[in-house]
């Protein structure tokens, strides 16, 4: 429980909303619950979402997180990252007849879709984002001879298109807002026909983790963000907090990473957490905050969140057909048995 005070000592701002996002949080329960509905091993295309804690807790329940789909034994289970996949992994997928469960974040989803429709319209597609990224990589498959990597706006001078009147930006869903602004801003500035995607691509979750810590950061001399190195949104805070104001702003996965040397001179601690966090790790943050001194808590509270999505469409199946049956079972009925099974070799982002 976060106790509120406006103590004028040592103190805490911890960011709301902060940790998962609707699409972390589908991910996860996805892996736990393909555990239970098919036993382990279930194998997953690179980390179902980018933190360390959460995955070794996933890999301690049976799960087996591999970086190719070539590392997948041929029969068994594989499950997509939420970060989402190229086309050209689910064909891989079917030609090892894996039997597939697709988690991507339905956000993701959305920019996939995206880029689909506007490479069918023959439009060259830039794509903001960071060269590397799961995500971009995915992105990127679904049109390979559209789209064009735009890595901030350093890199707006070197790109070229067929025609400027056909030209339409989109972007990875975890990125700084005001930088990716920034680079649309450049890209109108040098094809004033950029046509923009219909809605932000930026997820709500992102913009929402970033607003907190603007408001933090002005007034905190220190902020913490609990994430992964390997998070781009979690990474994406602790720039934003020190252009917001903040003398200084680390990255850590764990309360013991923290360095009391970063307190000294400090009375005000900002405190938030990436998007694929669990809210056990900020707890544990601010317990080794109030063993020295920063009990008092505030909460900096930026907007509501209430949005959630289903599960993969291939669990919900399964699932239902799970359920039908017990009811059978349990009503006297016989000879009903279930035909259902994970989608072979097949998988799409599930809507919300």
């Amino acid at each position: 429980m976060v106790r509120m005070t406006a103590s004028p000592g040592r103190r805490v701002l911890l960011a709301a909303p902060r940790g998962y996002c609707a699409g972390v949080d589908r991910a996860v329960i996805a892996v736990e619950k393909a555990l239970e509905q098919y036993g382990a091993p279930i194998y997953v295309r690179h980390e179902i979402v980018h933190n360390k804690y959460v995955v070794q807790t996933l890999e301690k329940k049976g799960a087996i997180f591999v970086e190719q789909t070539a590392e997948v034994p041929e029969g068994s289970i594989v499950m997509f990252s939420a970060h989402g996949v190229a086309p050209t992994v689910h064909d891989e997928a079917k030609a090892g007849k894996l039997a597939t469960i697709d988690a991507t974040c339905p956000l993701v989803t959305k920019v996939h879709k995206e880029a689909i429709r506007y490479a069918n319209d023959d439009f060259d597609i830039l794509l903001i984002g960071h060269e590397g990224h799961e995500e971009v990589i995915g992105t990127s498959g679904e049109a390979p001879d559209h789209i064009t990597l735009v890595d901030g706006p350093e890199d707006v001078a070197k790109v070229e298109v067929r025609d400027p009147s056909k030209v339409v930006w989109l972007s990875q869903t975890t990125l700084s807002v005001d930088e990716t602004m920034e680079t649309v801003d450049a890209l109108k500035t040098k094809f004033p026909g950029l046509v923009s995607p219909p809605s932000d691509d930026i997820c709500y979750a992102t913009q929402n983790r970033q607003l907190a810590v603007k408001q933090m950061g002005a007034q905190a001399e220190l902020v913490i963000v609990v994430g992964s190195r390997n998070s781009s949104n979690s990474k994406r805070l602790v720039e934003v907090a020190k252009l917001a104001g903040s003398r200084e702003a680390y990255l850590v996965d764990f309360a013991d990473e923290i360095d009391e040397s970063w307190l000294d001179g400090v009375s005000t601690v900002g405190v938030t957490s990436g998007a694929s966090v669990p809210e056990v790790l900020v707890e544990q943050v601010l317990e080794w905050l109030s063993k020295r001194g920063y009990e008092d808590v505030e909460l900096v509270k930026a907007a509501e969140e209430s949005i959630t999505f289903s599960l993969p469409k291939e669990l919900r199946r399964d699932l239902r057909a799970e359920a039908a049956a017990l009811v059978e079972q349990r009503t006297g009925r016989s000879g009903a048995e279930s035909d259902a099974g994970v989608e072979s070799g097949s998988g799409s982002g599930s809507g919300t």
